[in-house]
């Protein structure tokens, strides 16, 4: 990503968090202008107090950012452990100490720990560099991402360019919304109309953005702006400034929509607009109101398209400010789809619970009062948000070296829920203990890492609840990827890939050599897994026979025709959980490749599976975009019938069909995407994806 001539940062751990970077810098080589907004609410933390009285000025050099510790109610110790922060920071640059600002970010009440920072400005100012990733890392708390962007724009013939890196996931009310920000530019402009500018830019994008409706203490926007671009200097409104002050709203807009879509607990980014209003102030502040109400956020994370609530959050906030509207007159589109108009309107709701499903859901409101418009954004509100917030402060604890760590064991949540937690899940173990249960891995849980990590949890967990797993992995986008390196080309038949002689090498390089290995290694990583790998050809594990399609020659594509059972039997019996690549051995002697679902549903039948189960890209099965939660073969053949399950799912589904039909009992079509599918599905009543008995 571009960032702005003249400024280097920096990202580190400095050991204020345990196991996370917690240290971030960002530098310019030439002194700068610098802007600020700050949080309004009275107890303000530390180093806001500092900052917001020495801006703006024409000689910041830097800000210096920590996470994990907020430094927020901590006397007169915290002014002056921000004072020896800069102070340490400035001597590593060889700065003006006065040059030099702060911010802080974590948890309220303990003293910071300024000797970790002191002791690490050396080493964070040797690594700066171009780059600001490593910064906007480091300056996470509950965030799930970074938050990065940059823009470009030409003013006075000269190529401009600000970057922007913030954090922000809960805590998050307008005025300002709880937040860090460092905006740094090139730009050459006046302190005070840097200043003008960022104002400007807050009131439709951080002031306009709420998550739970509770301000920070430590909610601070800088602004540095050093010059090197060399355009004419900014110093009054014109065209320059209009051009950067529209880029400088944009990248705040931005910024903004990233903090509600990874609001603490966030399944979904809240975009409330509203038109029609007596003035745009009025507009922003009624969006405002929906996007922070309890009632909204709840039913955006049910996908109730409860519209009424929509109305009634804006009615009251107009009756009590006083504002000439009346939400009866109004008109309301939920996902685009019009609900109201003056009179509720007729709609599908399937349709529309289906499209609220997805990761934005937008709403929108015409007032017909006026030419004023507004844009407000939230996002809803789940069981985790409760979770995380409800046992913070009793799982963060302090060390005794000032620094901050996280003691998530179970026995530090509140009684109620941990009673009923291990009631279930006790009641869980009881019943699948001893019983066996083949996963066919594949999609994205294959590729992204944190998913990888939960995959590993769960096979972990579940054998230590006394299941018997085995997992039978795919890998069909590595491989195409694989081939394309080396110069090959990917080339499929009814969804099975045309495999020759040659690719069947790369297929097995990938399969067994690579992914295989990697699973392998990842789960004895997290524990007891006893995971052992297996390539189908290992002790004649699948046994197979060339497969042709329609008369087409796919080449060393097979079927399965035997299962070693003893071997698996040997495997199990040992304690070990099987992980099985999907390469076949044919009588003739030549490997052939097998489509991972069909080995996973063989396997089942050869060890009387009484479960099986598929990860994939899915949600499951789905009837008018509603997920069906629970099946028996017959609804699966009426769905296949009446039209309901189309394209690819009509292979899966008659696949599920012949498994069932051979005596596995049930089936369980899971979305990989969603961290610990496998657990939410097999340990609660209705589990979160379709299951489908015989």
């Amino acid at each position: 990503m571009k960032t702005p001539k003249g400024f280097l940062w920096a990202g580190m751990q400095a050991g204020i968090k345990p196991n996370r970077k917690d240290l971030a810098l960002v530098y310019s080589e030439t002194p700068c202008s610098a802007a600020g907004c700050f949080t309004q609410n009275l107890a303000k933390a530390a180093p806001v107090l500092d900052a917001e009285k020495r801006l703006p000025s024409g000689t910041a050099r830097a800000v210096v950012i920590n996470s994990g510790n907020a430094n927020a109610l901590t006397g007169p110790e915290g002014l002056f452990d921000v004072t020896t922060v800069c102070e340490a920071v400035a001597s590593a640059l060889k700065v003006p100490a006065e040059s030099v600002l702060s911010a802080s970010t974590g948890v309220i009440g303990h003293r910071l720990p300024a000797h970790k920072i002191v002791a690490a400005a050396p080493t964070l100012v040797a690594s700066l560099k171009a780059d600001a990733v490593m910064a906007a890392e480091a300056i996470m708390t509950t965030d799930t991402r970074i938050k990065l962007t940059s823009r470009t724009v030409q003013i006075d013939g000269r190529e401009v360019t600000l970057t922007c890196i913030c954090k922000g996931s809960g805590m998050i009310a307008p005025a300002l919304a709880t937040m860090i920000a460092v905006v740094a530019t090139d730009c050459a402009i006046a302190p005070p109309l840097l200043q003008k500018a960022l104002v400007l830019a807050m009131k439709k994008s951080f002031n306009a953005l709420t998550v739970d409706g509770d301000m920070s203490t430590n909610d601070c926007v800088f602004a540095l702006a050093n010059g090197r671009a060399g355009n004419v200097v900014l110093e009054d409104a014109g065209a320059g400034f209009e051009i950067f002050s529209a880029a400088l709203s944009d990248l705040c807009r931005q910024m903004a929509k990233e903090i509600a879509a990874d609001g603490e607990g966030a399944t979904k980014l809240l975009d409330i607009s509203v038109e029609g209003a007596p003035s745009d102030d009025i507009a922003v502040d009624l969006a405002k109101a929906c996007a922070g109400s309890s009632l909204v956020k709840a039913a955006i994370f049910g996908a109730d398209p409860n519209w009424g609530r929509v109305l009634s959050s804006m009615g009251a906030r107009a009756g009590t400010a006083g504002y000439a509207i009346l939400p009866s007159d109004a008109r309301v589109l939920v996902q685009g789809l019009p609900v109201y108009d003056r009179a509720p309107l007729a709609y599908e709701v399937s349709v529309l619970k289906a499209r609220m499903r997805e990761p934005e859901v937008k709403v929108h409101v015409d007032l017909r009062r006026g030419g004023g418009t507004g844009e407000a954004w939230g996002c809803d509100l789940s069981y985790d948000y409760v979770k995380i917030n409800a046992d913070y402060t009793s799982l963060i604890v302090a060390k005794p070296d000032g620094g901050m760590a996280k003691d998530d064991r179970l026995s530090n949540y509140s009684p109620t829920f941990k009673v009923q937690l291990l009631v279930d899940a006790l009641g869980y173990i009881k019943k699948f203990s001893g019983t066996r249960c083949v996963i066919k891995y594949g999609g994205a849980a294959m590729v992204k890492e944190s998913l990888k990590k939960s995959f590993c949890d769960d096979i972990v967990l579940l054998r230590s609840a006394g299941l018997r797993p085995i997992v039978v992995h795919g890998g069909g986008p590595e491989i195409t990827r694989t081939l394309e390196k080396l110069g090959g080309k990917a080339e499929f038949v009814d969804g099975q890939r045309v495999t020759n002689a040659s690719d069947v090498k790369v297929v097995e390089m990938v399969l067994t050599g690579s992914i295989n290995t990697e699973l392998v290694t990842l789960l004895n990583q997290e524990g007891a897994a006893h995971a052992v790998g297996v390539s189908g050809k290992d002790g004649g594990l699948i046994r197979a026979r060339k497969l042709v399609s329609e008369g087409r020659d796919l080449g060393q594509v097979g079927e399965v025709t035997r299962i070693n059972k003893d071997f698996l039997e040997m495997l199990l019996s040992q304690g070990y959980v099987p992980i099985i690549s999907p390469v076949g051995l044919g009588e003739d002697g030549q490997s052939y490749n097998i489509n991972a679902d069909t080995v996973a549903a063989e396997i089942a039948v050869a060890v009387g599976a009484q479960k099986l189960i598929y990860l994939s890209d899915v949600p499951g099965i789905l009837k008018a975009g509603e997920l069906i939660g629970q099946l028996t073969s017959k609804d699966v053949e009426a769905l296949i019938a009446d039209g309901t399950i189309v394209g690819g799912m009509i292979a899966k589904a008659k696949s599920i069909l012949t498994v069932l039909a051979r005596g596995v009992p049930n089936v369980h079509l899971l979305d990989g995407r969603v961290p610990h599918s496998i657990i939410g599905e097999l340990f609660t009543d209705k589990g979160v994806g379709s299951w489908i008995s015989a």
